[in-house]
Parts: structure tokens; C-alpha cells; sequence
């Protein structure tokens, strides 16, 4: 397998590092926008980095992306960017005829007139309109296979798969209780992809209504944490998984919550309310004359690299999919979660404790597809592909998930 990583950043560094300790590929480019950037993850691996090479590449730019893929010979496309560059790269990738993976969706658009009762543009639709053009050409498009969505939706598989004989509702829950040294709001993940998916319509699913939206941060609930996390409180918020989950799995009801805390869920309405969560240009004075910027990427300028937090963070993060239903005629609830704890990626691979957890979980479905354990066309989510052979692969790279009957 010879693959092209595009995005060197907290994730794509991790990646770097998380596959170079194994033996399943044969190249892995790293490509950034910022040619520095990804030299110095390719640099950072030392001795162990004879096998990747760092190159120049703009995400957006869909030829040169496909002649990237066609000067390396790369047979997969790894998507590292945040979501404004799916699309291009998707179609780079369908273009040169490769596997592609990433580990979030094309983004939505909210319906104009009703965005809190019904769904304009879901996340996944553009990619999801081409699945029969990737079914008919043999090729593999697997998204959103990260963590979340990713191991969550795993979970959901293995759950209706060995766990239950009926599923009544599946609501993945994120918390954490990482703090971080020096700040009062430092989010431990991109900010823009922060914003995008906390702002926009939560998006729900039920089996007999179908898809539908709810206000931002809807139905509170607190949810108690493994690892000695423990109750956090958790809202509504638009992902991937309540889009993937019913195509593949039989559920009542899918849900997405994550654990945010009041503050940070004040700070994003403040931005909200100023407009900085917006995308479009503004025209801002300039030392040379008028400038065009976009909002959200001025917040996210003003704030600290999230990759480079890790030596600042405390505490562990917590992934994980509660499933309630019935086996053998009996009710069961259980919750299936995994922890990773800062203290000990940082001392094991250099990476705070949520890049990293977001970074392995490809890494184990690229070995997967290389070993022919895992195989497919179209355009595909994790849930379409048998839940064992991953988990027990991720188990193998030293993180242990875990089942805890509720």
C-alpha cells in the first residue's frame, strides 16, 4: 500500500507517528499546504521515517492532488484536512481511480425556512449522490472513519452484530475531562470544525420519522464516564454518526451528544451572536488597503494550536457508543467506550491524548484494507464492514477498547 496523507497537522502528525511503527505499507506522503509543516512531522520520526516522504500540496486544488497520487504511484488517498476540503479530494481521488478515507463528511447546509424541524443539506449527501459512480468502478471511498465518527460507529455494528437481537435507541456520547495549563478556553480539536458541527442544526434520527433537526445543544442530559471521567454534562450536536448509522444499522433512535461544559457552550453562542462563526469574507482594514478575511478563521488564528497543547493538557478523553435494547427477550443497556489518557500518548507518541485517538483509528482501517480483512466498493461507512477484525487490530496497537453493562 502506498498512500498520500493530506494534512500534516495535530491528527496528520499523529498519524505519522502512530504508522510508522508499522509494517503494512510501503510509502506514506505527507502533504500540507505548508511544506514546513509536513517536513517537520516527516522529520520528527527520525530513523523510523524512511518510508514517508513530505511534499508541497494544495487541498483544494484537485489536479495537483491527483498528480501527486500519480508521481508517487499512492493507491490510497488519506484525507487529514478539516471538511472544507472533502469534496476536492474525494473527487481527486475518484478521478485517479484510488481508495479514499476520511474521517469527516461533506458539510451540510441548514434548510433556509424550518433549520430546526427539517434538514436541508444532511452531512454526507454530496458524497453519498456518488455512490453508485464508485460501486460501478470497483473503487472504495470509506468515510468517516475517524474516532468519531469512526470507532463509534463500529461500536453501533458490533453492538447489533454480537450484543443484541433489537435495538432501541444508539446515542454516542463524547466526554472528557482534560484542562489545560495557562488557558481558559483552549479547545482540544480544530476550532472551525468545532464551530461548524456545535452551530448547525443537531440532526436526529428516528425509524419512523426519518432525519430531522433540533435546536443547537438540545435535551441536557448528564452521562456518566468510565476511567474515572465521570458525569459530564451532554448536548445535542450536528455529526456523522446519526447520518451513517441507520443506513447500515436497525435503531429507533440515533442520537449524537457531546459533553461540552457550559462555558465552552457560552463561548460558542457568544461567537455566534458576533458573527465570528461565519465563513464568508469580511473586509477589514489593512497596513497595504482593504483585506478579506473570514471570521472563523480570524478565531481560529487568535487561538493556540491544538497540537501543540498536549504538554499543557491533564486528563483523559472518552469515545464511546450507549446502546439500549433487548437480547434473548430481556432488556440491556450497555455503553462501549475508548479512553486514552494525555499522560500517556504524550509519553508514547509525543501527541495530546484527542489527536491521537482521532489519528489511530484510520490507521487501523488503512491495515485492514491493505490485509484484505476489510474490502468493498462505493461509498462506504464503517458500519458496512465487519466490527471484530478492527476492534481486535485496535486492541493490537495498545489501545484497549471497553464494554460497560449500564
Amino acid at each position: 500500500m502506498r498512500v498520500l496523507l493530506v494534512g500534516a497537522g495535530g491528527v496528520g502528525t499523529a498519524v505519522t507517528r502512530i504508522a510508522a511503527r508499522r509494517a503494512f505499507f510501503d510509502l506514506m506522503v505527507v502533504a500540507d499546504h505548508d511544506l514546513a509543516r509536513a517536513e517537520a512531522a516527516v522529520a520528527a520520526l527520525g530513523q523510523d521515517g524512511s518510508r514517508f516522504r513530505a511534499e508541497r500540496v494544495d487541498a483544494a486544488d484537485e489536479s495537483a492532488v491527483a498528480g501527486l497520487l500519480a508521481r508517487h504511484g499512492c493507491d490510497v488517498l488519506f484525507n487529514a484536512t478539516d471538511p472544507r476540503f472533502v469534496m476536492p479530494l474525494f473527487r481527486a481521488a475518484r478521478a485517479a481511480g484510488v481508495t479514499y478515507l476520511d474521517m469527516a463528511m461533506s458539510l451540510s447546509r441548514p434548510d433556509p425556512e424550518r433549520p430546526y424541524e427539517v434538514c436541508g443539506v444532511k452531512l454526507g449527501d454530496e458524497q453519498f449522490a456518488h455512490t453508485a459512480d464508485w460501486a460501478e468502478a470497483g473503487a472504495l471511498a470509506l468515510v468517516g472513519m475517524g474516532v468519531e465518527p469512526g470507532l463509534s460507529d463500529v461500536f453501533a455494528r458490533y453492538a447489533a452484530d454480537e450484543l443484541f437481537d433489537e435495538i432501541e435507541e444508539i446515542g454516542v456520547r463524547d466526554g472528557a475531562n482534560l484542562t489545560v495549563d495557562g488557558y481558559d478556553f483552549a479547545p482540544s480539536f480544530s476550532i472551525w470544525t468545532t464551530i461548524e458541527e456545535c452551530l448547525n442544526p443537531p440532526v436526529v434520527h428516528e425509524a419512523e420519522r426519518g432525519w430531522f433537526t433540533t435546536e443547537p445543544f438540545s435535551e441536557p442530559e448528564v452521562f456518566d464516564f468510565p476511567a474515572g471521567i465521570g458525569p459530564v454534562e451532554c448536548v445535542n450536536v450536528e455529526h456523522e454518526e446519526v447520518l451513517l448509522v441507520p443506513r447500515w444499522v436497525t435503531a429507533g433512535r440515533v442520537t449524537f451528544k457531546y459533553g461540552l461544559g457550559r462555558e465552552f457552550i457560552e463561548t460558542l453562542r457568544t461567537l455566534h451572536l458576533l458573527g465570528l462563526d461565519r465563513t464568508e469574507p469580511v473586509t477589514v482594514p489593512g497596513a497595504d488597503g482593504p483585506v478579506a478575511v473570514s471570521p472563523r478563521d480570524v478565531v481560529a488564528a487568535c487561538l493556540p494550536d491544538p497540537a501543540t497543547l498536549g504538554g499543557r493538557m491533564h486528563g483523559k478523553t472518552c469515545a464511546g457508543t450507549w446502546v439500549r435494547g433487548t437480547k434473548d427477550g430481556a432488556a440491556r443497556e450497555v455503553y462501549l467506550y475508548h479512553v486514552v489518557d494525555n499522560e500517556w500518548s504524550m509519553a508514547e507518541y509525543g501527541c495530546q491524548a484527542v489527536v491521537w485517538q482521532t489519528a489511530v483509528n484510520p490507521v487501523v482501517a488503512l491495515e485492514l484494507l491493505a490485509t484484505g480483512a476489510w474490502s468493498g466498493s462505493g461509498v462506504l461507512g464503517p458500519e458496512a464492514f465487519p466490527p471484530r477484525p478492527f476492534l481486535d487490530l485496535l486492541t493490537a496497537y495498545g489501545s484497549p477498547w471497553g464494554i460497560r453493562e449500564q
